[in-house]
């Protein structure tokens, strides 16, 4: 007979690494878990290092029974969040276990307890940590492998979630560009039209100007998404974790701007999916994993991208410039990728009810692919 369940808070240096590791165990036989690198997970998780941490509350912990660690869940409240919504809501994020309904619960519960503590009176989730990063579980989508910076799941998640009578808050959707096809002629006219005109104007991000063009994404991100569900403004230091990645990984042309009028109006950024370069090293860098994602960055063909964010200035949502928009800058940044050799392309995460964009993902030949699930529940 199966030992109690013991959950507990995941503090130490020691707890950190097994709450790390938890899903080495979860993942174990399935062919398309991609396990992140240790480094960057240790850092995401730091208070230190994560300028999430400035305006957020978390707390990590891990699930053991006769010894050994059968899952792993945060509990966060985001100050940010709370300021914005006035709602009582706090988050649980990185929820990993086996096929256990129990050891589901027993985490659940104890993200649920610790929030409730905290005078929070609903729980939203998962969100890892922020609903800027990856979010929700898994529901549809399972035989392919994630994308860079997409979350994975076993099947049994959302059965035993939805046991436990958590409720769906809101569906988010992965579209997958496979060949990357040029959009439908009437699109392309749609964008010449602009274009000609000299009122529309598509540029690459520049990195010699990284402070200047990373405002400029970020506002039209924070304009964008502004109405969208559960928005959360990105901060000045996120901002700049997030310029120190992209000059990492991006090339210029991976980012375009398009200006309309002069004025920047809309904005895609995608990256590389590194994932495929990252699968077999087991998280690890050391020895030699430092060595194998270099060479694969500069000699191996990139497969695939992932498209993070699109955003069309707020004053143009639902015109034809607005559509112009859109289309000019993703078709600036297929353009790219399909010169570099990338066979196919995913653009997520698109809210379920965001009708007017998924409208115009689909007639430039997206599927969608991958469903994953946010939940809530009362406290």
């Amino acid at each position: 007979m199966a030992g109690e369940i013991v959950v507990r808070e995941a503090n130490s240096k020691k707890d950190r690494d097994l709450f790390l590791k938890v899903p080495f165990k979860t993942f174990a036989g399935c062919k398309n878990f991609v396990p992140q690198l240790f480094f960057e997970r240790n850092e995401h998780i730091s208070p230190n290092k994560n300028p999430y941490f400035e305006h957020a509350t978390v707390q990590l912990f891990i699930a053991e029974r006769d010894g050994e660690i059968v899952g792993r869940i945060s509990a966060q409240i985001n100050d940010l969040h709370i300021e914005r919504y006035q709602d009582a809501t706090g988050h649980f994020g990185f929820l990993d276990a086996i096929d256990d309904e129990a050891v589901f619960k027993a985490l659940l519960d104890m993200a649920a307890d610790w929030l409730k503590q905290r005078g929070m009176k609903r729980m939203l989730g998962p969100m890892n940590f922020s609903i800027n990063e990856d979010i929700g579980i898994l529901i549809d989508g399972f035989d392919t492998p994630p994308s860079v910076m997409m979350p994975h799941a076993r099947r049994w998640y959302q059965k035993h979630i939805e046991a436990l009578g958590y409720k769906k808050a809101k569906d988010v959707i992965a579209y997958n560009f496979e060949g990357l096809p040029e959009p439908p002629r009437a699109m392309q006219a749609m964008v010449r039209k602009a274009s000609k005109s000299g009122d529309l104007v598509v540029r690459t991000f520049s990195k010699k100007n990284l402070e200047r063009d990373l405002k400029i994404v970020i506002d039209l991100f924070n304009d964008a998404w502004s109405n969208n569900w559960g928005f959360v403004e990105m901060t000045e230091a996120e901002i700049t974790a997030l310029g120190d990645a992209l000059k990492i990984l991006v090339e210029e042309d991976y980012i375009a701007i398009a200006e309309y009028k002069g004025v920047p109006a809309s904005m895609a950024v995608t990256l590389p999916n590194i994932n495929n370069w990252i699968k077999d090293l087991d998280g690890r860098l050391l020895p030699l994993g430092v060595f194998k994602i270099l060479w694969r960055m500069k000699f191996t063909p990139l497969e695939s991208a992932r498209m993070v964010l699109m955003g069309v200035k707020k004053e143009f949502h639902g015109t034809p410039v607005g559509s112009a928009l859109a289309l000019a800058v993703i078709e600036a940044v297929r353009v790219a990728h399909k010169s570099r050799g990338v066979k196919r392309a995913e653009l997520s995460w698109i809210l379920e009810d965001n009708f007017s964009m998924r409208h115009v993902i689909e007639n430039l030949g997206g599927e969608p692919y991958k469903t994953y699930r946010v939940y809530e529940a009362a406290l």
